[in-house]
Order: C-alpha cells, then sequence, then structure tokens
C-alpha cells in the first residue's frame, strides 16, 4: 500500500487550501472567535511531553475559559485523578492546542500557543466555583486561533439526541478497573460509589 512521504505528495493528493481556509487564522482574538470561547462549557487541551502526547477533555460552565485579553487564555483546573498528565507536559514543554465544542453548533474553535501552570491565589480564587479555587490555572499565549468548517460534527451527527448512545450499554469504568487491575478493584463498588464520591468532587 502507497504511504505519503511527503508534503509534496500530500500537496499533490489534496491541492492548496482555499482563501477562506488561510484568512481565518489569526494571532490574536477578535469578538467573534471570543464569543465562541464564551459559549463553550467543553474544550480538548492537547500537550506534548518527553513521555509523548496527551490530549485532555476540559469541561466547565460555559465560558469556563476566561479571555485575560486578546492574546491570552485563561483554563482553571479543578479537581481530577491526579493524574496530571496535561500539566506534567506543560511544565516541560509548553506547546498547546485546544479544540472548543459548542453544544448544538457545527462550528468549533481551535487555537494553538504556549502555556504556563499558574497558581497564584488570588488569580485561583477568581476562578472559583461554588466557593471553590482552582487547583492551578493553564496561562496560554495565542499563536493561532481560527474556525474550524463544521462537516466533522455534520458528519457525525454529534448533537442529534436521537443518535444518542445508549450509556447503559456501553462498558463501565468499574468494569474496565475491574479487568486492567485483574480484579484488585471492586469495580461494582466502583460504579456505585461513584456518583456520590463525583458530587463531592466535582469542583
Amino acid at each position: 500500500m502507497p504511504i505519503i512521504e511527503s508534503v509534496e505528495q500530500l500537496e499533490t493528493l489534496y491541492g492548496r487550501p482555499g482563501e477562506t481556509s488561510l484568512v481565518k487564522e489569526l494571532d490574536r482574538l477578535i469578538p467573534e472567535y471570543a464569543a465562541l470561547i464564551e459559549a463553550s462549557p467543553f474544550a480538548a487541551l492537547a500537550t506534548s511531553g518527553p513521555e509523548g502526547l496527551d490530549c485532555s477533555p476540559r469541561g466547565d460552565l460555559s465560558g469556563f475559559v476566561r479571555i485575560r485579553d486578546e492574546k491570552t487564555l485563561l483554563m482553571p483546573d479543578r479537581h481530577g485523578n491526579n493524574r496530571v498528565d496535561s500539566l506534567r507536559n506543560i511544565v516541560r514543554d509548553g506547546r498547546v492546542g485546544l479544540l472548543f465544542l459548542i453544544p448544538g453548533s457545527g462550528t468549533t474553535l481551535r487555537v494553538n500557543g504556549r502555556a504556563v501552570v499558574d497558581v497564584d491565589p488570588e488569580l485561583c480564587a477568581s476562578l472559583a466555583v461554588d466557593g471553590k479555587p482552582a487547583r492551578s490555572v493553564v496561562v496560554i499565549t495565542i499563536e493561532a486561533v481560527y474556525f474550524q468548517c463544521a462537516r466533522a460534527i455534520h458528519r457525525s451527527d454529534l448533537w442529534n439526541p436521537r443518535k444518542h448512545v445508549d450509556a447503559d450499554s456501553l462498558p463501565t469504568p468499574g468494569k474496565i478497573l475491574a479487568r486492567t487491575s485483574a480484579a484488585r478493584i471492586d469495580g461494582d463498588a466502583y460504579d456505585r460509589e461513584w456518583p456520590e464520591r463525583a458530587k463531592k468532587t466535582m469542583w
């Protein structure tokens, strides 16, 4: 099977991007891009480190990523599993990529830039929810921002409730943990206790 091994081969296959694909990319926010960030309750955060790549889901109340200015975003880090894969990468390689999703909208927003992890108490407190400050704040300096066309969302029919998968038909986290731990973890107990545990540690 032929393998593409050069940019020239890619360009021969796909051609060059059109003007609309290029002019949309900026190095700072405009009001229209800011509006998309403020409406988004979910983003995927991509990072890179010595051990490899990571892509982490980040979700909160709509507009949870705060806009400090046209070049700077503030993303609070909440309670989690303490793996800190993304943060571990950022402190060693500040390059990040963000993909913002907006429920019901086909338009997504992509941001590339560099980030640092800030634990200033006042900054963390300013991003508190239910009186609980952020554990840290990922401060992102924007290098490129642009919207992504809606084809992927439309192809997947992502927001169509009639296409939503029945969660009960999927393996539960407890079942997965029981298998991956060779049954050292009681999967049924994990699933049973998770809703209450999550309620207490959501923020």
